[in-house]
């Protein structure tokens, strides 16, 4: 079952990028329907996932995993303008960034459970994740802004909580390589949604400029995921 929904978010999520009815120098390709399809197909993948860990050690890590994952699919309703709110950006925030502490927590908790201290150099990598976020943050949405709103300030607590997500897949993976996937996807998400923010702050277009914020957000989501079947194959 994990492999067919895998199989149905790589042909959505792809398949849409390369066969959608977009026009040639526009921003995206992408139908709507293929782009939230293909974040709902990992939302099952998780479920997924998560059901098929039974009693194992690394049942707790699958399940925060499917519930961010789930909030992430939330995100995407909101920023999609689908769900009656007018704020919808603040809604997309609020909702990744409950995901994204979900993954946090996992991702402590796992390495714990396997024994790994926060030496020196993982609190230099999560460390990291902060500056190389705030600096985004200050050099993307912040400083080209000529007046600060409550949402050029409510992106710099998100940004740092993808820093942290980064941060912690980095350092944890210094010791146990199947944290890999959660430090690609933390690296990719944080890239995704700098594209995106200066898209939203700065008006950024280029050719298929939507396209290019989905094929690093969807990919970055799957690695996360992954991590939690990774942990079940150990």
């Amino acid at each position: 079952m994990q492999i067919i929904l895998l199989g149905v978010w790589a042909i959505l999520l792809f398949g849409g990028a390369i066969f959608g009815g977009g026009q040639a120098g526009r921003e995206g390709r992408m139908p709507l329907w293929t782009r939230l399809g293909s974040s709902l197909a990992l939302v099952l993948f998780a479920w997924a996932l998560w059901l098929s860990s039974g009693e194992s050690e690394s049942a707790g890590f699958t399940l925060l995993l499917a519930v961010g994952m789930t909030l992430g699919f939330i995100g995407d309703l909101f920023m999609a303008e689908v769900l009656p709110v007018r704020a919808y950006v603040f809604g997309g925030i609020a909702a990744f960034g409950l995901g994204h502490i979900a993954y946090i927590i996992a991702a402590l908790s796992e390495g714990s459970r396997s024994g790994i201290a926060w030496d020196g150099g993982r609190i230099t990598a999560l460390t990291g994740g902060w500056v190389f976020a705030a600096l985004a943050w200050w050099e993307i949405v912040s400083r080209p802004a000529k007046r600060r709103t409550a949402l050029h300030w409510a992106a710099l607590p998100y940004a740092l909580l993808l820093g942290t997500t980064a941060g912690i897949g980095i350092g944890l993976s210094f010791s146990d390589g199947r944290f890999l996937s959660l430090a690609f996807g933390g690296i990719l998400f944080l890239i995704s949604d700098l594209i995106l923010a200066a898209r939203l702050f700065n008006n950024l277009t280029f050719r298929r400029v939507d396209d290019v914020i989905w094929l690093t957000f969807g990919p970055a989501q799957a690695l996360i995921v992954l991590t939690g079947w990774l942990s079940l194959a150990v």
